[in-house]
């Protein structure tokens, strides 16, 4: 029961596209990631995909759907089985919660990432 400072999380962080674990909220992992640059588009088939952009500004995009434009202080859930992926011309942080062993690569080419715990 003590609190998290994000900007000293996020200082810890030195690449992008790999979520670190700060928090446990009930059987959920809550991270700090930077991203830059473009995600592959993927889906999570049994849970829905929450991004708060702490700073920065990034765009999500669908595949069946216009993309969504999300700046700091906003947030987006992508429902579950919805194809995605974000991108971001500059570098964003953004907090995500998801399952506890959810992959972040979702069902993409991509490997997903180890989620260190910092």
């Amino acid at each position: 029961m003590k609190s998290v400072q994000l900007a000293e999380k996020l200082a810890m962080v030195s690449s992008h596209w790999d979520p670190h674990v700060i928090a446990d909220y009930n059987d959920n992992d809550v991270m700090v990631v930077k991203i830059k640059g473009e995600y592959p588009f993927h889906k999570h088939d049994s849970t829905d995909d929450f991004f708060l952009v702490l700073s920065g500004e990034m765009v999500m995009e669908y595949q069946d759907a216009a993309p969504q434009t999300v700046r700091a202080g906003e947030l987006v859930v992508v429902p579950r089985g919805v194809v995605h992926r974000p991108r971001a011309e500059t570098e964003v942080t953004v907090m995500l919660i998801e399952p506890k062993g959810e992959p972040n690569s979702g069902d993409s080419d991509r490997e997903a990432s180890m989620k260190p715990r910092i």
